[in-house]
C-alpha cells in the first residue's frame, strides 16, 4: 500500500488562544488538533495532521487564514509567525496522531481512554471512552483534569450527590459523574454542536439514559434556582464566571462543592475575590501552566 506524505498544519498561540484555534483547525480540517507545549521555552503550538494534496490546498489555507482573523477580532492575541506548514517523513498517518492522545487514571476510581487504547481498569475502576473532537473536553488538558479529579475525589459513595456540569462541552465531566454514581446528573452548553457531541458520548458510554444534556444559555437561565446540586463544575471563561456568578452559586446547596476552571493565573484572584462575598472561600488550588483552578465551598 503506497504511503501519503504527511503535512503537519501548526499555529504557535498564548494559552488563551489553545482552545479556540484547536477548534478551528478541527473544524476546516476534519482531524483533531494537537497541543505541543515547551515546558523549557513556555512555548505552545497547535497542529493538526493531514495529507496532502487532497486536504491541503490554497482553498484550506484561505479558510484557516479567515478564522484567524475571527479570533483576533473577538480579543483574543496569536503568535506572530501565523501558520506553518511542514512536511514529515512517511508513516502510517491514518493513526500517527493518536500517540498523542492517551489513557488516563484519575485517583484509581476512574480511567479515561480513547477507543484505540487497550488498557484494562483495574478492579472497580470506572471507565470513560472518549476519542477527540470537535467538542473541547478530553481530560488532557489541565482545567479538564482537574475538574475530574475533583468529581473523584469529592464522591461519597454511602451518599446521594448530585451534580450539573455548566459548559459541558464533549460532556465529559457529566459522563465521568454518572459513571461514578452521582445522580441526578444534569449538564448543559450554549453550543448545538457541543450538545450533539456530548449526547454521542453519552451513548457511547451507555449512560444517555441516566444524565441529561441540554442547550442552554447560562446567561438567559433565572437567577435562583429550586434546583440546588452537592457539586457543581463550571468549566468556562473568565468573563462568564464574574457575570454569572450570582447564577452559578445561587444553584449550590448546603454544603455544596464548586469546581471553577478555564481560568488565566493572572485572572485567578479575581475570581477568588468575586465569589468570596458569596459565602465561598477557596478551599484548593492548582496552577498548571498559564492555568489555575479551585474549589469552592461555603463558610
Amino acid at each position: 500500500m503506497k504511503r501519503l506524505p504527511l503535512w503537519k498544519i501548526s499555529v504557535p498561540v498564548p494559552a488563551e488562544t489553545e482552545e479556540a484555534v484547536g477548534e478551528l483547525l478541527e473544524s476546516v480540517l476534519g482531524t483533531p488538533a494537537v497541543t505541543w507545549r515547551d515546558e523549557r521555552t513556555r512555548r505552545t503550538v497547535v497542529s493538526s495532521y493531514v495529507d496532502a494534496p487532497r486536504a491541503w490546498s490554497a482553498e484550506v489555507r484561505a479558510q484557516i487564514e479567515a478564522g484567524l482573523t475571527r479570533i483576533r477580532q473577538c480579543g483574543l492575541t496569536l503568535g506572530r509567525t501565523g501558520i506553518q506548514v511542514t512536511r514529515l517523513r512517511h508513516e502510517d498517518w491514518a493513526n500517527s496522531w493518536k500517540r498523542h492522545f492517551r489513557a488516563m487514571e484519575f485517583g484509581r476510581a476512574l480511567l479515561l481512554k480513547p477507543s484505540w487504547v487497550r488498557r484494562r481498569p483495574r478492579a472497580g475502576q470506572q471507565v470513560v471512552v472518549l476519542d477527540p473532537g470537535l467538542s473541547f473536553g478530553t481530560g488532557q488538558h489541565p482545567t479538564t483534569g482537574f475538574c475530574l479529579e475533583q468529581i473523584v475525589a469529592n464522591r461519597s459513595a454511602d451518599q446521594q450527590q448530585s451534580l450539573l456540569d455548566i459548559g459541558t462541552g464533549s460532556g465529559i465531566l457529566a459522563i465521568a459523574a454518572v459513571k461514578l454514581g452521582y445522580r441526578p446528573v444534569e449538564a448543559y452548553d450554549f453550543d448545538p454542536d457541543a450538545v450533539r457531541v456530548a449526547r454521542a458520548n453519552a451513548r457511547q458510554n451507555a449512560v444517555s439514559r441516566r444524565l441529561t444534556i441540554a442547550q442552554r444559555d447560562l446567561t438567559r437561565e433565572p437567577l435562583r434556582s429550586v434546583h440546588k446540586f452537592d457539586m457543581i463544575c463550571a468549566n468556562l471563561i473568565f468573563d462568564l464566571l464574574l457575570s454569572e456568578r450570582a447564577r452559578i452559586v445561587n444553584r449550590l446547596g448546603p454544603g455544596g462543592t464548586l469546581v471553577l476552571a478555564g481560568i488565566l493565573r493572572a485572572q485567578f484572584p479575581a475570581v477568588a475575590r468575586a465569589y468570596h462575598p458569596l459565602g465561598l472561600r477557596l478551599r484548593v488550588s492548582r496552577r498548571q501552566n498559564e492555568w489555575q483552578s479551585g474549589v469552592f465551598a461555603r463558610g
